[in-house]
């Protein structure tokens, strides 16, 4: 995994932390035969992290994490949960394993209430309802006082919400968001970032990709920056944000795009 001399020193914090909870190791993986988003990727989550993933488009960071969750075809490479191969692994099975996904688009049903939406997300143990929706109550408030609103009348913000308490509801070890604050006013992107690093402090591992560079990396433990689906940079948030390099090549172009995107933004 090449990184970047400014960089390298996000490992040893790391080291103290003992196992990797979930790790991919030189990962090939795509969607069309003979063509390979994926090359030879590199990924490791510490218990208690928040690992953030960036990049430019097309670098590989999406299907890096339906990779993770069996949504596309690994080629070659592996995928262990606390030292298990799990590569290969229908999301469902996944699920029940202790693996969430908050999908970036179409991840809410729109004509169940959010209350009907969580217990979706309960499906394999149905009886532990109450529990996990108090749990999901104490992080989002709101969604707890509005469960009878039909979760197709509320904006984007809220239905990232919603997406994010249903794969909570499983009480899995680890959450990965696709792009979780995209397509959402800078104050709604700031509600996203502020209860993801929640959630992370209430016990979940993260791994999440994110158009917002900076503010990814403001609040996440590690960050991987995926070029051409190889890790490019890694480090810790703090160093990369630091990182001429990274700067120069990522977080300038980066900023940019998440400017022009911000004028179409919803509330």
């Amino acid at each position: 995994m090449a990184s970047s001399p400014e960089a390298t020193g996000g490992a040893p914090a790391v080291l103290d932390r003992g196992e990797p909870l979930l790790r991919a190791a030189d990962l090939v993986a795509g969607y069309l035969p003979g063509v390979n988003i994926l090359n030879n990727c590199d990924l490791d989550l510490y218990p208690g992290e928040l690992i953030g993933i960036i990049g430019p488009n097309g670098a590989g960071k999406s299907t890096l994490l339906k990779a993770l969750f069996g949504l596309v075809n690994i080629r070659s490479g592996s995928v262990t949960l606390e030292g298990q191969e799990i590569g290969g692994l229908k999301p469902n099975a996944l699920v029940g394993k202790g693996v969430g996904f908050v999908p970036q688009t179409n991840n809410v049903f729109p004509s169940l209430t959010i209350e009907e939406n969580l217990q979706m997300g309960l499906y394999l143990r149905p009886k532990a309802f109450t529990e996990r929706f108090a749990f999901i109550a104490d992080i989002f408030p709101n969604l707890a006082e509005r469960r009878r609103q039909r979760a197709g009348s509320l904006s984007g913000g809220e239905r990232q919400m919603v997406a994010m308490a249903r794969a909570l509801m499983m009480e899995p070890s680890v959450l990965l968001l696709d792009e979780p604050s995209a397509g959402l006013s800078p104050v709604r992107q700031d509600e996203t970032f502020i209860r993801t690093r929640r959630i992370n402090k209430a016990g979940v591992s993260v791994i999440m990709v994110e158009q917002n560079a900076r503010r990814c990396l403001q609040i996440c433990d590690r960050g991987y920056v995926l070029d051409q689906g190889r890790n490019a940079y890694t480090g810790s948030g703090r160093e990369l944000m630091n990182d001429p390099k990274v700067i120069e090549l990522y977080l300038g172009t980066l900023a940019t795009d998440i400017e022009d995107a911000a004028h179409g933004n919803e509330a």
